[in-house]
């Protein structure tokens, strides 16, 4: 048996270029580029599953990396348009950084406030887009287990953000608009 970076090393050499031309076939260029390397490093990691012809299973591994890459951004792309369907042109324009920059201060003290264990339930579901059954396998606990963690992480972030100081009003209002409105 060859030592394993020989083994590996060959590996690579063989099948790199076909890998990204698979790749390529699938992807723009940067992301193709990402997914023949991140490929040849699941090889690496598993190197002891790798049969010969390894082509076939390195191909296998490519096309997961692809439809988790295309999965991802058709998520990134519907959160966007939800995003843009709620907001509007009037909206945009009224918008105030520098009330952007309190509300994130406070979600941000939020999210310190929080126990450990709840930061790495919600990163995981929230911000690594795991579901919560993998994200139970990753946490090394039972589904059911995980959704109540969850649900009890959601809960006290929720509390963390109420009690936050109350936001103050976008734009002040003049006497005369407060009087129109009257009468």
């Amino acid at each position: 048996m060859d030592d394993p970076a020989a083994r590996f090393t060959r590996l690579y050499d063989e099948n790199y270029r076909r890998v990204l031309a698979y790749a390529l076939t699938h992807a723009e260029p940067h992301t193709a580029e990402d997914v023949a390397s991140e490929t040849f490093l699941i090889a690496w990691r598993r190197l002891g599953e790798v049969r010969d012809p390894a082509l076939p299973w390195l191909l296998g591994v490519a096309r997961n990396l692809l439809r988790k890459q295309r999965d991802g951004g058709r998520r990134r792309r519907a959160l966007a348009e939800r995003v843009a369907a709620l907001a509007t042109p009037a909206d945009q324009a009224a918008w105030d950084v520098a009330e952007h920059v309190v509300e994130r201060q406070s979600a941000l003290a939020a999210v310190a406030g929080l126990p450990e264990r709840d930061l790495e339930v919600l990163a995981l579901v929230t911000w690594h887009g795991l579901e919560p059954r993998q994200a139970a396998k990753v946490v090394g606990c039972s589904a059911a287990a995980l959704f109540v963690r969850l649900h009890r992480a959601r809960k006290r972030l929720a509390r963390a953000l109420e009690s936050g100081p109350p936001p103050a009003p976008s734009r002040p209002v003049h006497r005369h608009v407060a009087e129109e409105a009257t009468r």
